[in-house]
């Protein structure tokens, strides 16, 4: 078993670039004032910070199994992913949400191999919220693999239930929230933006 010394020694390096610079001197003192939500995967290899290049404060970032939002409900569960978006909505008063999701997704994999887990499994439970992504690639012909296909549907899917937050959608009617879909595609270190339900490249694509 590795130990995790160099964990410490990244920590270390981490007081030298960040802690010990003016940044987070002012972000202790000033405190977080991100404009930016991310909601990504918690796959090891998409951390939004590093992929969007980002310094501490920059990102309010949400991770959670193939970066899926639920729909709006207030049953009395637990409600991780919702009660962190709305903290970033409604209290650090966020101006964009992006929804990053990537290539080789394991939880969209999963989700159709149907292997995401036994009858009583929390992941089989959370990714029943992207089926309905899975059900519109299944019954379609596509001109990309069917799992990127279902990772990008995904994506449009959370959009979909994002809007049913009613503290999301008054802001985005009245202009003071921007919602984006984005797509990292891992294996051609491409980042790609929705508009109107097609994924380009953002250089194309615009903000998304």
């Amino acid at each position: 078993m590795r130990n995790l010394s160099w964990l410490v020694e990244g920590f270390g390096r981490f007081r030298q670039r960040h802690f010990e610079s003016d940044l987070f001197k002012r972000l202790s003192e000033e405190g977080q004032t991100p404009k930016v939500l991310v909601l990504g995967c918690c796959d090891s290899r998409v951390d939004p910070a590093i992929v969007l290049d980002c310094d501490p404060g920059d990102l309010f970032v949400i991770r959670n199994v193939a970066n899926l939002v639920p729909p709006f409900e207030s049953a009395g569960h637990y409600h991780g992913t919702s009660a962190a978006l709305e903290f970033g909505v409604c209290n650090l008063d966020v101006e964009h949400v992006i929804v990053l999701g990537h290539a080789q997704c394991g939880g969209i994999r999963a989700l159709l191999e149907g292997t995401s887990g036994e009858e009583n499994s929390f992941i089989k439970s959370w990714m029943t919220l992207a089926e309905s992504a899975r059900d519109k690639v299944l019954s379609r012909p596509s001109g990309e693999s069917q799992a990127k296909d279902c990772e990008k549907q995904a994506i449009l899917a959370s959009l979909e239930n994002l809007m049913t937050f009613p503290w999301v959608r008054s802001r985005v009617e009245a202009g003071e929230l921007q919602l984006h879909g984005w797509y990292f595609d891992i294996e051609n270190g491409t980042l790609l933006a929705n508009k109107n339900g097609v994924f380009a490249p953002l250089s194309s694509a615009g903000p998304g």
